[in-house]
């Protein structure tokens, strides 16, 4: 058998990145491996926070929002996502949450095909992808059509106005290929929206080179950004002029310090904007932004990669009793592994009683995720050898992991 604590130890000794993890605000006897419902406190961010309240906000008060920037903050933070993501900095805006920016952009789409009510996506999707379109589905302005992910280009056809899929599935880590998916709707007519929620910080996206119509995406997984940070949303530049989203607020207006009653749109992305952005959430999550482009995304992805294909192996021989249900190929799945098995719940809130922090997905699956810029060798291993131990000795049955009680 491999002696896989040896092996964890030779790459972190070898990883380039290892250094990253102490501007992370994490105890060192915690395996940090959620996957990723929130990233972890980058060290600056406390200070970073400190000085927008005490500062700009203390001191400034409201001559901040010129002098210092605050009126720019969406669109500079959207300029700093953009190079993450395969964007111009032109063509993506920080703001609101991933629903908000959806609703926006799935309204905004089947504004742009007339004639065309359907918007394509797969069952099992995230459920806010599919809560919003249901909830147009309830205005009467769409319609929903779900297929298998095997059958989406032969559902493909004239009445399909957009397709929207989540880049990597939140549950199984799959990742579908944006280009090839991108091509065969545009063949069709239709635009596309991609949700890169559980992408944006973790593994290639090029949204130019794909030729993505529209994308979302949040700040508070692999960017860092705290909890609820606001999202993004990105529109190609060839769609800036004809867009028109439904919330049009004054912060979307052309002028809004003119005060009109009558709405006119922004021009280029600003356009996305509704309400007064988060400040003080926003000024967080570019900590977060600037730290992960600093460590750079290329450097990102393969030691993601690393990560996922140590405990994947580890797994297979050490925990056999649990099928890993991600696929076996590191360029085609996310930053994240799943591993089924009948009491994926309390075998989770087993790992958590130890100090190793992973997730449950309903109904079987235990999620393990991998944040490069600074989970270690040494965290997977223990996650695996843990694993191992606690189904040895039946830990997991204890009736306090019985319990459904609340899930991290």
């Amino acid at each position: 058998m491999t002696d896989w604590a040896a092996e964890a130890a030779r790459l972190d000794a070898a990883d380039p990145l290892a250094k990253w993890r102490g501007h992370f605000l994490l105890d060192d006897g915690l395996a940090y491996l959620d996957g990723n419902s929130l990233g972890a406190l980058p060290r600056a961010t406390p200070g970073r926070v400190a000085e927008v309240v005490q500062q700009e906000w203390g001191e400034g008060l409201v001559t901040s929002w010129n002098g210092a920037g605050w009126i720019d903050l969406p669109a500079r933070l959207g300029a700093k996502i953009a190079p993450l993501v395969g964007a111009r900095p032109a063509e993506v805006i920080a703001c609101d949450s991933v629903s908000v920016n959806l609703y926006k952009l799935i309204s905004a789409a089947l504004a742009m095909r007339p004639g065309r009510k359907v918007v394509l996506s797969e069952p099992g999707n995230f459920p806010t992808d599919l809560y919003l379109i249901d909830g147009l589905v309830q205005q009467g302005l769409a319609e929903a059509r779900l297929v298998p992910r095997g059958q989406i280009e032969a559902a493909l056809d004239d009445d399909v106005a957009l397709l929207l899929l989540t880049h990597v599935h939140y549950k199984s880590g799959a990742m579908f290929d944006m280009e090839r998916l991108t091509s065969q709707a545009h063949e069709a007519g239709a635009l596309v929206l991609w949700d890169l929620s559980h992408s944006v910080g973790a593994v290639p996206v090029d949204l130019e080179a794909a030729g993505a119509d529209f994308a979302v995406g949040c700040g508070y997984k692999y960017l860092n950004g705290g909890p609820g940070a606001p999202a993004f949303a990105y529109a190609a530049f060839r769609h800036l002029e004809d867009l028109r989203q439904p919330l049009s607020g004054w912060m979307g207006h052309a002028r809004p310090f003119d005060f009109h009653d009558a709405y006119e749109p922004a021009p280029g992305i600003a356009k996305l904007l509704s309400g007064t952005p988060p400040i003080v959430s926003m000024s967080a999550l570019e900590v977060g932004v600037d730290l992960i482009a600093a460590i750079g995304i290329d450097a990102l992805v393969a030691k993601s990669r690393q990560l996922s294909e140590y405990i994947r192996e580890a797994m297979a021989e050490v925990v056999p009793e649990l099928p890993c249900i991600s696929p076996a190929d590191p360029a085609a799945r996310g930053s994240q592994l799943s591993f089924r098995h009948d009491h994926a719940y309390e075998l989770c809130q087993a790992l958590i009683a130890r100090r190793v922090i992973g997730d449950f997905r309903a109904p079987d699956a235990l999620r393990l995720g991998f944040a490069p810029a600074y989970v270690r060798f040494a965290d997977c291993w223990r996650a695996v050898s843990e694993l191992r131990d606690i189904l040895d000795y039946g830990e997991w049955r204890k009736s306090e992991f019985a319990e459904r009680v609340a899930v991290t």
